[in-house]
């Protein structure tokens, strides 16, 4: 199990879990719940530029289609095909099996992102 604390997260509601300059990222269960049952997942490809706040991929639920943004700038390094073929499992495993993409990062690319109590803060309002 993924120890949620050691997560950085986005206000749009990525996560990212930063490993010496590689950070993996994903949907945060409180964004998956508020989406509903995901039906679509489309993510870059290997090698693909991300800069911070852009557009990179999209969800889309049986409610509604939603943008994913990168919560860090960097190079995509590895995409889950998993996800991409099995998009449930945003629902059913957000911080393990539905991790989106793994990112290169840029220096310093991950400052600034909240902690969890920042982000339960920030859901709960």
């Amino acid at each position: 199990m993924t120890d949620l604390n050691n997560l950085k997260y986005s206000e749009e509601h990525e996560w990212v879990a930063v490993d010496g300059s590689v950070a993996t990222i994903g949907i945060t269960d409180f964004a998956a719940d508020a989406l509903g049952d995901i039906v679509f997942v489309e993510l870059p490809e290997v090698g693909t530029e991300l800069t911070r706040g852009d557009v990179f991929g999209e969800a889309e639920s049986t409610k509604s289609v939603s943008e994913l943004y990168a919560p860090v700038t960097g190079t995509v390094v590895e995409v889950n095909d998993a996800v991409v073929d099995d998009p449930a499992l945003v629902n059913t495993s957000p911080f393990e099996e539905a991790w989106l993409v793994k990112v290169d990062l840029a220096d310093g690319a991950a400052d600034g992102l909240l902690d969890r109590a920042a982000y339960t803060a920030l859901t709960k309002s």
